[in-house]
């Protein structure tokens, strides 16, 4: 076995992706800190072609050094908005037509294995901020709670980390079955 040579991977160029089916998800970051963690994000939903992302709050913007670091160029292929505000970002993709769900650990959350996302609904995934999580007046706000289900000491997930658990998992319930 040999790994594959990168013009062997046959990824979509810029205007491609752009032109491409998209996950119909827009992920939004509730005041992520970490200048790597938005990068990595860009550079994840980019793998899974998700529709947009919404910087909300102190949430840092591109173009930045930092963030590239991560994003490898990806701030480039997914759209993205910032927002003053988290419950800002809601209140317009509830006009645009989402699903509000946070990706917490919260009291009636669906474990994310028996979550099954509904085929044509347009969903918006928000992540909270690496200490707080996703902040208590954007819960109030919410259609719905995943869980990501865990079994070791530690309490939570990287925020990378669970994006990409939560992405994958949408990705492959709506397009691989």
């Amino acid at each position: 076995m040999r790994k594959l040579k990168l013009d062997e991977l046959n990824r979509a160029s810029v205007d491609e992706f752009k032109a491409q089916d998209k996950l119909p998800v827009a992920v939004v970051l509730d005041n992520v800190r970490s200048l790597h963690n938005v990068g990595s994000i860009f550079r994840t939903s980019d793998a899974f072609a998700v529709e947009q992302i919404c910087l909300c709050g102190i949430t840092g913007l591109p173009p930045n050094r930092e963030i590239e670091k991560t994003a490898l160029g990806a701030t480039q292929s997914v759209n993205w908005k910032h927002y003053p505000s988290t419950l800002d970002a809601i209140h317009q993709l509830r006009v645009d037509g989402y699903l509000i769900i946070a990706i917490e650990q919260a009291v009636d959350s669906t474990m994310l294995n028996q979550f099954e996302p509904i085929p044509g609904e347009k969903y918006a995934l928000i992540f909270g901020n690496e200490v707080n999580g996703v902040a208590d007046e954007v819960m109030e706000q919410i259609d719905g709670c995943i869980e990501i289900p865990q079994f070791g000491t530690k309490h939570s997930f990287n925020i990378v980390v669970s994006a990409g658990i939560i992405l994958w998992d949408f990705f492959s319930k709506l397009n691989l079955k």
